[in-house]
């Protein structure tokens, strides 16, 4: 009996390490999970009113570049919130089930102040992925990932709205899970939105990205 304990623990070991005091698996945080189709109509991008979409958004080799300045207008005329570009998922909103977010995203030097991924809730954000100073944080409370700029990670959110469960992963590694802020009809964002202490110019690039629902 000793000698298979043993072994189990020797072959999960074997499939798991920790890095950065996080445990990582081999498991995929898509395991379990099916892709619902996207069509470029699902894409709504969201940008000052006044500016045409080529003057903050490019979509070039499957890459998806948004930008804003901190002196831009909102998204709609009479609008109380500040300045962004975003892509806003249409089509799958949510309201029970398990669902994910996943995304390749880069931000360049200098960017700050700025959100670049968010769910949405009927009655505001129930989470935001936040960069400040080269820093991914969960609203400005909580280190996500650490030194951001200049590289793509991998960003898959998992969010379980039967059990009230936010999961974030970076490059397969799970970084945060909070408590959501209970039901509502959800979507999806990313993009650059502004928050607090800005740079002027905030820009991020989105590839990849998929929305998932666990079988």
């Amino acid at each position: 009996m000793a000698s298979s304990t043993w072994f189990l623990l020797a072959f999960v070991a074997s499939l798991c390490l920790v890095k950065d005091g996080h445990l990582f698996c081999n498991a995929d945080p898509t395991d379990g999970f099916t892709p619902v189709p996207l069509t470029e109509s699902d894409f709504d991008i969201q940008k000052p009113y006044d500016k045409p979409l080529q003057d903050r958004y490019s979509y070039i080799n499957g890459v998806h570049k948004m930008w804003v300045y901190s002196t831009d207008k909102p998204f709609k005329p009479g609008s109380p919130t500040k300045p962004r570009t975003e892509i806003r998922i249409r089509g799958h909103d949510y309201s029970s089930g398990v669902w994910q977010f996943e995304g390749y995203g880069f931000v360049p030097e200098g960017t700050t102040g700025t959100s670049i991924m968010q769910i949405l809730g009927s009655n505001g954000p129930v989470l935001m992925l936040k960069v400040y100073d080269g820093q991914l944080n969960y609203y400005s409370q909580k280190l996500v990932e650490p030194n951001i700029y200049n590289r793509w990670m991998r960003v898959n959110v998992i969010h379980d709205v039967d059990a009230n469960k936010l999961t974030v992963f970076i490059n397969g590694v799970q970084k945060l899970e909070v408590e959501g802020r209970g039901p509502s009809t959800f979507y999806f964002k990313c993009g650059v939105y502004t928050q607090n202490d800005p740079s002027h110019y905030m820009e991020s690039r989105w590839k990849n990205i998929r929305v998932l629902k666990r079988n």
